[in-house]
């Protein structure tokens, strides 16, 4: 018998490949609504980021979802993803 094979998934931020369950999705839904995606099952878009604070705050700096999902993210999004996850920490 094999071992089951561990999906990978490459951080938007760092560009570091880590199991997929290590790492938060941020999804973008049919109807153009961004969130971070704790569950890993909601249906959409998806971009995986590392659970860490620096890239969160990269993610920010650089605009990353501007690229990952080809549209105009506006700056409330970035703030509450961050308040999200900040929220998840404690």
């Amino acid at each position: 018998m094999t071992p089951k094979k561990i999906p990978l998934r490459t951080c938007i931020a760092c560009r570091e490949e880590k199991p997929k369950r290590e790492m938060l999705r941020i999804c973008k839904n049919a109807e153009g609504e961004i969130r971070l995606d704790f569950s890993g099952k909601l249906p959409g878009r998806g971009a995986y980021i590392c659970n860490s604070a620096d890239c969160i705050a990269r993610l920010r700096k650089y605009k990353l979802l501007h690229k990952n999902f080809s549209c105009e993210v506006p700056e409330e999004i970035y703030l509450r993803i961050e308040e999200e996850f900040l929220g998840s920490k404690r």
